[in-house]
């Protein structure tokens, strides 16, 4: 008799839309997969044109999605795969964007689904790339570097404003009913699983370490959470909070529950699936990458996040700059380290969408094609342009929100395709800045692996980033590795009789791989660019650092607070 086929069920809520993907458990094989763009706001973003640093989400959205793109795979899977029945799924994995926490009340109710608050920026989920909060990140950052030091050493020196705490507090001052109505604040990674569960009660949902590590500063060896007595510094009101949150935080290769009825009813799935508990999406793509010690996971999308592991029984350094060293973040028993940049394919976007002359093309995509065919033909350096990739702030080394981009050497006689080929550049030279921090810190970088859409659609950059990283980039096999990731979570979650894996690794040898070709370091340009990249480091270091010491970054600082002043009349 045939051996019984083995699924897992994926679920990926990135930035505009959220994924499913179905998953042979055997070999990795994709079944099925669906998209469901959200529908509310600007490509599914809340925005304010008043202010450019919010950005929110409504969380109606993800359940939307869930049962969307659920129903879609099923169906799809059914047509691909004859013979195909729902019941062999055996697990459920969910990563999401983050850090994106929401107010709710006691039954886990998000706010901005209540009528009393509904439509309310404030009580919806305050998305990743919400940068409303960079005044208390800065706060938090100068209390503790006086009073916990160590809070910030496992966070790379400085609390952003894309994290937990500072967006809790700034929640307070930008909306009080808000705050003083939440009866907890939840990272949608814990609470999408915790709605599959059936059970969304902050006190009983199960809390991922990989989003409480690495963006509410917890940590066993100081006990959980920060301290009251810290928090109280900041705000009394965050000690009060801290007793309404959680003690316990978790790796994904446990359980967060196991679908319910309800939801199993409405999705065409059988009840009592287990569902692993939930992490963020450049975590999880990392495993669906293959990530193991001495591998750089490299997830492109809208922005970027660099993923590495280190064994937890090894001595690690704390590394200035990073996203997060955690514990289990990443594996089970290992050390995740994060890093990233705060954009990278929107830098493109945006440059195609506003700057782009219609000569190139007359839809996004044509210029895309024009650009890249153009681009491609040019030498490194050729064009005399240099650039700096913070568009959207400065993730790592200098976890700065408040820097931006910036052009050199453009003339009369500079074209679109030459800056377009600059910005990419811009991008790779600040990969190799991170690398250079990591393996300064004694984790070497022995091999990349991208993915992500520009991963697969992008030939020249990913050329590009060999040549200037001087290392070959693979690219996943998969074109869905996070929500490959969170199906390979959910597999291990529901256990060795269920699934036939005892572990994350031995999932990942089952269900991983890398395409044939490989971005090979071409040695001519790699020479050029080996030129280039002091010159990027003295952009990157003069604008970085403040006029105190010897810097221009006040140069930015107060274009932006002139244009703020402005704005606000």
């Amino acid at each position: 008799m045939a051996k019984q086929k083995r699924y897992a069920l994926g679920l990926d809520y990135g930035t505009n839309s959220c994924r499913s993907l179905i998953v042979n458990l055997a070999d990795g094989s994709e079944v099925a997969t669906a998209v469901f763009p959200y529908p509310t706001g600007e490509a599914g973003i809340v925005l304010d044109p008043r202010d450019p640093n919010l950005a929110r989400q409504n969380p109606q959205d993800y359940i939307d999605g869930f049962i969307a793109v659920t129903r879609k795979a099923l169906e799809l899977a059914k047509k691909n795969r004859p013979g195909f029945d729902p019941a062999a799924i055996v697990g459920i994995g969910v990563d999401t964007t983050g850090s994106t926490p929401m107010p709710v009340d006691a039954e886990g109710t998000p706010l901005c689904m209540t009528a009393r608050f509904k439509n309310r920026p404030a009580a919806m989920a305050w998305l990743w790339k919400d940068h409303t909060s960079f005044a208390e990140a800065a706060a938090i950052t100068q209390k503790a570097a006086k009073l916990r030091p160590q809070y910030l050493a496992k966070c790379g020196g400085t609390y952003s404003s894309e994290w937990f705490w500072s967006k809790v507090l700034h929640c307070k001052k930008e909306d009080p009913a808000v705050f003083k109505a939440a009866a907890s604040f939840v990272e949608i990674c814990d609470w999408i699983p915790a709605v599959l569960a059936g059970d969304t009660r902050p006190d009983r949902l199960i809390r991922g370490v990989c989003a409480a590590g690495h963006k509410a500063m917890y940590c066993e060896e100081w006990g959980g959470l920060p301290d009251k007595k810290f928090l109280a510094t900041l705000d009394p009101d965050l000690a009060a909070l801290r007793d309404r949150l959680f003690d316990k935080a978790v790796p994904s290769n446990r359980l967060a529950g196991r679908l319910s009825p309800k939801w199993a009813a409405k999705l065409g799935l059988k009840p009592g699936i287990a569902i692993a508990a939930g992490a963020f999406d450049a975590h999880m793509g990392g495993v669906g990458c293959g990530i193991k010690v001495g591998t750089l996971a490299k997830i492109l999308g809208t922005s970027t996040c660099d993923m590495m592991v280190w064994p937890a029984t090894n001595t690690l350094a704390d590394i200035p700059g990073v996203c997060g060293i955690v514990k289990g973040s990443i594996l089970p028993g290992a050390y995740g380290i994060e890093a990233g940049q705060s954009a990278v394919g929107d830098i493109f976007l945006w440059f195609v969408n506003h700057l782009v002359p219609d000569s190139y093309g007359k839809t996004v995509d044509e210029k895309f094609q024009r650009l890249n065919e153009l681009a491609s033909k040019q030498k490194a350096g050729e064009s005399g342009l240099l650039a700096l990739d913070w568009n959207n702030g400065n993730r790592t080394i200098l976890v700065d929100v408040r820097l931006s981009g910036l052009l050199l050497g453009q003339t009369l006689h500079t074209e679109a395709h030459e800056i377009y080929r600059a910005l990419i550049e811009a991008t790779a030279f600040g990969a190799l800045t991170i690398i250079k921090r990591i393996e300064e810190f004694k984790v070497p970088v022995r091999e990349i692996v991208n993915c992500g859409g520009l991963a697969g659609k992008s030939p020249l950059l990913m050329q590009i980033y060999a040549d200037v990283t001087g290392r070959p980039m693979m690219v996943s096999r998969s074109d869905q590795t996070c929500a490959l990731g969170a199906a390979i979570f959910g597999a291990v979650a529901a256990g060795k009789a269920a699934s036939g894996f005892r572990s994350v690794e031995q999932a990942q040898k089952a269900m991983c791989g890398v395409r044939k070709h490989i971005y090979r370091p071409n040695p001519k340009n790699q020479a050029v660019y080996a030129k280039l990249y002091p010159l990027y480091r003295r952009l990157h270091d003069s604008f970085g650092m403040t006029a105190d010491a010897g810097g221009l970054q006040d140069v930015m600082k107060d274009l932006i607070a002139i244009r703020e002043a402005q704005r606000k009349g």
